[in-house]
């Protein structure tokens, strides 16, 4: 089935004069396919910049990488990876939902798997699809006992789960745009995600590990398989592990090297990643490793064969996120600012034409935005643009003088007309902004956001501006949301991120002028925190006890994540014993008082609000991070 779809992938390109089929192409149709998938998934549409791609990232099916090592691909966002072990199979990343991945070990085990375990699971890194489905393929009570290992790079649980709880209400509003989460999938809407296909919307769930690659090289057997663990935090994840299997010739690396330029900077929001230090590791993995190893294949996409393969990938790569990283800089260093670098900065002409170096899931145009970003912040240095009005506010005056609405819909109208969207958007936008309930305005805006969305060979560009046209046509969806945080993720949260995650809850306005400390103590796990309200902050600091506090609060930390997770209120606790309170009990009301819920749907685009949205009321010490984001 590969070797026809890859055929009529080149087909169509010599059709194209806009693409040459590469290497890609050669790799893909070197998978054997075993299996087809009996799951039902649906078809993915799309038009053919991204049919030509979607087509074998797609198939959901299950394929032999060699001997010993399969896949299952397009179940899901990331692949599900099954290693030969001595007793049963080792996993590497188990999916982002349980019902997936318990959909891929039946596929798997229908026709390879002869009935063996799950021996071991590895989680490469620390984002939701390379672990969100671990209990459709794993009982707690096996890992727990010993039976079954949970490897992960060092720091993994600390790093899943802050990298969630700070800005996840806005992490997951904007996963509406990159992800295309409202759009249809059709030719004029969704067709794919770059890595693979929609992150499914099942079960999360997290078992922590029981192993951790603390060294930066570390080697151990695992279900008597040998194996060399390379840790390479703050890459393109915060920690992050490759993996040589050296009796195989086997090279895995995770989410470092994919079939496409990654993201740098992503547009769901996370902090900027280090380009150089990712383009360094994979030369480390490319002198460790790569000069051995005869397959290499990953958490996305498809494997690559044979050695010299194999090093040309890794090379194009490293230089991939090294030519970003030094030449973006070399313009900043001339001058260019973040506004204008993604109009001047251009990847290499020899990498632009090797397809696992286009810009299918990262762009060099927002990826470039963001090693400016890393390394000198927003600032473009003129002062005009210091301390913005906000769009609203300015945006009026901008719609006066261009003479008003009905000058700026006919000049936008024919500057669409012209296929100048660009330009369309920039005064369209302004009217939008000032008059946000003119929907002449709304419509015409995303009439031109959708023909910029078409024209974009990156599907998180794509998304982002279709799913700006839809909001702006239809508004926001209505009806209550239900929280989408997992259990799991919430009791991992340590108790300083949770604490850390009241304050950002908390509405300072309603604080101010109200001083109070609080005494924390979890007795099962030995843990004590000084809480303290002060100048309208709340902080908190662990090991310390104030000699004087308002209230001292005694709590078990599994009695805690009863409150943590919304199963049971801390009202309720103290009432019935759980919890024991000593001091001024209306603190804790007090505090109550000031925290908020987060709206998921928040306004993006002026005008799109809809009445009758209802929020789902989380309690006022329930940890609501949302779900946990993928890539």
């Amino acid at each position: 089935m590969i070797n026809l779809i890859a055929a009529e992938v080149d087909r169509r390109a010599k059709d194209s004069p806009g693409w040459r089929p590469v290497a890609a192409d050669q790799d893909g149709a070197k998978l054997p396919m075993l299996a087809a998938s009996s799951e039902g998934l649906p078809p993915v549409w799309g038009n053919f910049d991204h049919m030509k791609r979607t087509e074998l990232v797609f198939p959901p099916r299950l394929y032999e990488v060699i001997p010993g090592i399969y896949q299952v691909r397009g179940f899901d966002l990331s692949d599900l990876t099954f290693v030969r072990g001595k007793t049963g199979w080792i996993l590497f990343d188990p999916l982002v939902s349980a019902e997936t991945a318990r959909a891929a070990w039946k596929l798997f085990q229908d026709h390879v798997g002869q009935g063996l375990p799950v021996s071991a699971v590895i989680y490469s890194h620390t984002h939701v699809d390379h672990w969100g489905g671990v209990r459709g393929l794993l009982k707690e009570e096996d890992v727990r006992s010993g039976k079954v290992p949970v490897i992960a790079p060092v720091d993994f649980l600390s790093h899943t789960i802050s990298e969630n709880v700070y800005a996840g209400n806005a992490m997951n509003r904007r996963l509406f745009y990159q992800y295309g989460l409202l759009l249809p999938g059709a030719p004029h809407g969704y067709v794919g995600q770059g890595l693979g296909q929609r992150a499914s919307a099942g079960s999360v769930g997290l078992i922590a590990p029981t192993r951790l690659v603390e060294k930066p090289i570390e080697e151990f057997e695992v279900d008597g398989v040998r194996m060399i663990f390379q840790n390479t935090p703050n890459t393109e994840a915060p920690r992050e592990m490759n993996t040589y299997i050296p009796d195989m010739k086997a090279l895995w690396m995770a989410e470092n090297v994919i079939a496409s330029l990654h993201n740098v900077y992503t547009l769901r929001g996370a902090p900027v990643r280090d380009p150089l230090n990712w383009s360094k590791y994979i030369a480390e993995a490319l002198y460790r490793f790569g000069l051995d190893a005869e397959v290499m294949f990953a958490s996305h996409h498809w494997p690559r064969w044979g050695n010299a393969r194999i090093q040309e990938i890794l090379r194009s790569q490293r230089d991939l996120y090294a030519h970003m990283n030094n030449q973006v800089l070399h313009l900043a260093n001339q001058g260019i600012t973040i506004n204008q670098v993604h109009n001047v900065y251009e990847v290499p002409k020899s990498l632009q034409q090797k397809w696992d170096c286009r810009g299918y899931h990262g762009s060099p145009q927002h990826n470039s935005r963001g090693v400016v970003q890393r390394y000198l912040g927003f600032w473009d240095c003129n002062p005009a643009t210091l301390i913005p009005l906000s769009p609203e506010s300015s945006a009026p005056l901008y719609v006066e003088m261009m003479g008003g609405a009905e000058k700026i819909l006919a000049r936008g109208r024919q500057l669409h007309d012209e296929g100048q969207y660009l330009l369309a958007s920039e005064i369209v936008n302004k009217l939008v902004q000032a008059e946000p309930q003119n929907q002449a305005a709304k419509e015409l805006l995303a009439d031109i956001f959708e023909q910029i969305g078409y024209q974009q060979e990156n599907p998180g560009l794509r998304n982002s501006f279709l799913s700006g046209a839809y909001e702006l046509r239809t508004g926001i969806p209505q009806g209550e949301m239900a929280s989408s945080s997992s259990p799991d993720v919430v009791r991992a949260m340590t108790t300083e991120l949770f604490l850390n995650f009241l304050a950002i809850r908390m509405d300072s306005r309603k604080a101010e002028g109200i001083r109070f400390t609080i005494n924390l103590i979890t007795p099962d796990n030995g843990e004590k925190f000084l809480v303290e309200l002060d100048n309208a902050t709340l902080t908190n600091i662990a090991g310390f006890q104030a000699k004087t506090p308002d209230l001292t609060l005694t709590i078990k930390r599994t009695d805690l994540e009863q409150t943590m997770v919304g199963a049971k209120t801390l009202d309720a606790q103290i009432a019935d014993g759980t919890a024991t309170i000593q001091g001024d009990a209306s603190v804790l009301a007090k505090l109550a008082s000031f925290m908020v819920d987060f709206d998921p749907r928040f306004e993006i685009m002026p005008g799109t609000k809809t009445k009758g949205l209802t929020l789902a009321h989380a309690d006022p010490y329930e940890a609501v991070p949302r779900r946990t984001v993928a890539e």
